[in-house]
């Protein structure tokens, strides 16, 4: 999330409200190479849930000789265990999203399993989420489910807000002697047609459904698959090199943002098949580069979309096929693309910082 945070702190910077990031001090993790997994994962834990907890209440002894007049935001959800040492009434949480707590929890449909201590490290962040009396959620969904994991309940003497993201980078549509230099650079033929995913190689993101429209479009179709973001995870591999379509898939690995910008402006379609997703980002970032969008008919998809994408159910590849094909007919493309052109408004910095400043001085009812 520090993309979120450095967007947050310019925001606020941009509003004449003097900002600084507190990290978590890295210092055991320096002893591993990965502290996403293993033994690394327990140290950079350490640092997280041990070291810090100790460097802020020092930081917060200081502010508070001090007499400084100052509010407090966590960034991440998952930091939510923090607000147990800032002061309740001048601090406030964003939750991006509870897949990972509903996942832990057993539901199904959130698609992220968790381990025994998982589910014990998730219980903890919910313990520490519900208290919130300044929480603001990215989408209606988001919000909904928190409620409904606090049994159903949000406490109207509490502020809760539904702050939608802003854009964490500038996304626009690149000229076509400009992305054409840069689609040959990353091993395209030219002018080749291609739809596009973005995003991780999690389950949840359902990169499959793209190798299944391959085949759903047969003849109809004569273009390529691009996953962007992680590699293709082994699973995928084996599936795609199963059905023979190894020349119809290309992968450009965590690529360079003016490279993302080059494959939204030029690709024939975005496709984003979730099943689950806290907010969506990249549905906004492609129709600010003028890219027609497919998304999963679950929410949140449709609330960022803005009616302004096509959104078929994440589990019939048929039917984003013949959506994709759909829009070929009746000026489909380019009314979608102004649409998405028109709901990217909704999300500037600006007036997501107003609604992070409103949601700070909020003072609660006694």
């Amino acid at each position: 999330m520090k993309l979120f945070a450095g967007m947050l702190h310019k925001g606020f910077t941009d509003a004449g409200i003097e900002s600084e990031t507190w990290l978590p001090t890295i210092f055991f993790g320096h002893l591993a190479k990965n502290t996403n997994r293993g033994l690394g994962k327990w140290l950079g834990y350490l640092d997280k849930w041990i070291l810090f907890p100790v460097i802020l209440k020092g930081r917060l002894l200081k502010i508070k000789f001090n007499n400084a007049h100052v509010a407090f935001h966590i960034c991440d959800h998952s930091n939510a265990p923090y607000l147990a040492y800032l002061p309740k009434a001048k601090s406030a949480i964003t939750c991006h999203d509870v897949l990972a707590i509903r996942g832990a929890l057993g539901f199904e449909d959130a698609h992220c399993e968790a381990s025994m201590f998982g589910l014990i490290l998730q219980k903890w962040i919910l313990k520490n989420l519900v208290r919130a009396d300044k929480l603001a959620t990215v989408s209606a969904l988001t919000y909904q489910q928190l409620a409904d994991l606090n049994n159903g309940f949000v406490n109207h003497s509490r502020n809760w807000q539904i702050i939608h993201n802003a854009f964490n980078q500038d996304f626009h549509p690149v000229i076509k002697p400009v992305y054409e230099i840069q689609m040959l650079a990353m091993g395209f033929v030219k002018s080749q047609p291609f739809l596009l995913h973005l995003g991780s190689s999690l389950e949840r993101k359902n990169r499959k459904l793209l190798v299944k429209m391959l085949i759903e479009l047969g003849d109809h179709w004569d273009g390529i698959v691009c996953f962007a973001g992680d590699p293709i995870d082994a699973d995928l591999e084996s599936y795609i090199n199963e059905l023979g379509l190894q020349n119809k898939v290309k992968s450009i690995v965590k690529p360079p943002h003016q490279n993302l910008l080059a494959l939204y402006s030029s690709c024939d379609a975005f496709i984003f098949p979730s099943f689950s997703e806290g907010f969506g980002w990249p549905i906004i970032e492609a129709q600010a580069c003028g890219a027609p969008v497919i998304a999963s008919n679950i929410e949140p998809m449709p609330e960022v979309s803005g009616g302004a994408a096509l959104h078929e159910s994440p589990a019939d590849a048929g039917a984003f096929a013949r959506a994709f094909l759909s829009l070929q007919h009746n000026g489909l493309r380019e009314k979608l693309m102004a649409k998405g052109f028109e709901n990217i408004k909704r999300f500037s910095v600006s007036k997501m910082t107003e609604a992070y400043i409103s949601l700070h001085n909020h003072q609660k009812n006694n």
